[in-house]
């Protein structure tokens, strides 16, 4: 007889707690997605119809087919949100609690920023920043390291966009500094 093989488990020191707070349930989640979904197919519908959504001589116009695909898109919504209020489904279900909103908030600020500096400082300096920053502050790996790691694959991406197959980027002072 052969004995189980023994299941190794390694915890996530930095793993959310299981006692923080819900900040939201699954109910409420699938209630606001279904409502942003149906206003979604109500703009695509709307926009469409106006645009035409008739047969005409030569063949559908260019809103019938989006408009219907609008209409399938309110139909399910309508269905999830109806199915969800009756049903009363996932209400005491935990959908995302504080420690969990943090850690997501620890990737979705910086991204954002990301976006916003791209602007102006252009697509190379903003990745500088954006790979630095994960790595020292949430990877929590070396300053140098970071740097290091940021700096060659920023100066990498500008060699190979850039200058080896001339594909149009977002370029800041920096790029502008240097004549490019």
């Amino acid at each position: 007889m052969t004995t189980p093989e023994t299941e190794i488990v390694v915890e996530d020191p930095t793993a959310p707690a299981g006692d923080s707070p819900s900040v939201v349930s699954t109910r409420t989640v699938d209630i606001v997605v279904s409502l942003l979904l149906l206003a979604l197919a109500a703009l695509l519908c709307f926009d469409n119809w106006r645009t035409g959504i008739a047969w005409a001589p030569d063949g559908p116009q260019a809103g019938y087919f989006p408009f219907y695909l609008g209409l399938i898109l309110a139909a399910a919504s309508l269905y999830g949100l109806i199915t969800t209020l009756v049903t009363g489904a996932g209400a005491t279900q935990i959908f995302l609690t504080r420690d969990q909103l943090l850690r997501v908030m620890q990737v979705f600020i910086p991204t954002l920023l990301f976006c916003l500096l791209t602007q102006w400082l252009g697509l190379y300096v903003a990745s500088f920043f954006l790979i630095a920053g994960f790595m020292r502050i949430i990877g929590r790996i070396a300053l140098w390291k970071s740097m290091l790691t940021a700096f060659l694959f920023a100066i990498i991406m500008f060699v190979t966009f850039d200058i080896a197959f001339d594909v149009i980027m977002p370029k800041g002072p920096l790029e502008a500094a240097f004549g490019y």
